[in-house]
């Protein structure tokens, strides 16, 4: 499976109230995070400059002492709009300033739509991609990357009256909500033919971000979500329970960090998340968003496992 291959992934907040939905999908391309959110707590472990990685950063880089990181703000825990409502919080942008701190360069978080990332870092507009991306074969085609966790994919229904889905021939017959450009989409329309062939139907709907997915699931127009496994769990745990997960996750993939392609920095990125792993900061950041199960001890540089 492709996951936000998702052949991307994400969501916001569980988007079951209102005024978070607004908040988690409202944002312009531009909002950025330089740091922590208000009330959001800081990781454990203190990250400090690993000369021996600050040497493998390519000079072109090293020159701009800084970089820009594009995440989509919709997919929490792994990324999303933090209380203030501009600054991107999660996992991914905890895990990209303390690689920066690593690596002795600056880092800005901003929020782009998933689908634009990889063009956007093949056109040099951003340095790196930390948006629960699943590296696969077929992304490795267009850009780098680094692995550094692990996920499935899990459906969510609500808790009262939703369908009993264990796998992706259950949605025969269902309407079902998705990530535009996702794992998910693809993997929900692969489905959808089979249902075909099979003389049923299945409708796909895909939304530009997951909090309008979620929206959909929350309004009725879906009966079954879809998401990367952790954004899953925290978004039926932020519904309070009026959401639940719904059989097994499954196709397990590794998330990669997104880099332009051949351009040196995957190395570097390499040596940074190792150094995370060593020192606990890695761990640490797993711990403070809940997503431990999800941790790896083994980080390559494109290994896509389909």
């Amino acid at each position: 499976m492709l996951l936000r291959d998702r052949l991307n992934r994400r969501a916001a907040a569980f988007l079951i109230v209102p005024a978070v939905i607004v908040t988690a999908c409202g944002g312009p391309a531009t909002q950025s995070s330089t740091g922590g959110a208000n009330n959001v707590p800081p990781s454990s472990a203190a990250t400090t400059a690993d000369p021996s990685a600050v040497a493998m950063v390519p000079a072109a880089i090293k020159s701009k002492g800084a970089i820009v990181v594009a995440a989509d703000a919709s997919y929490a825990p792994d990324e999303f709009f933090g209380p203030d409502g501009s600054t991107v919080v999660g996992v991914d942008a905890d895990l990209a300033q303390a690689l920066g701190k690593v690596l002795g360069l600056k880092v800005q978080v901003s929020n782009v739509t998933f689908a634009n990332i990889i063009p956007g870092l093949q056109a040099t507009k951003y340095d790196l991609g930390m948006s629960s991306f699943t590296d696969s074969k077929d992304r490795e085609n267009q850009v780098d990357f680094v692995t550094y966790f692990t996920a499935g994919t899990s459906f969510f229904v609500k808790a009262s009256g939703g369908p009993d889905i264990k796998s992706l021939n259950d949605l025969c017959g269902h309407h079902v909500s998705v990530e535009s450009g996702t794992t998910e989409q693809t993997d929900a329309q692969m489905q959808a033919t089979a249902c075909t062939s099979a003389g049923k139907t299945l409708d796909v709907q895909a939304y530009p971000d997951q909090g309008s997915a979620n929206l959909a699931l929350t309004s009725g127009r879906a009966d079954v979500g879809m998401a990367d496994s952790p954004v899953a769990a925290y978004q039926v745990q932020q519904s309070n329970g009026a959401f639940k997960v719904s059989g097994p996750s499954y196709g397990n993939a590794p998330y990669g960090i997104a880099i332009p392609k051949g351009n040196g920095m995957a190395p570097a990125i390499l040596a940074a998340v190792k150094d995370l792993m060593a020192s606990g900061a890695y761990k640490a950041i797993l711990k403070k968003w809940n997503v431990e199960p999800g941790a790896i001890s083994n980080p390559q540089i494109n290994g896509a496992t389909s």
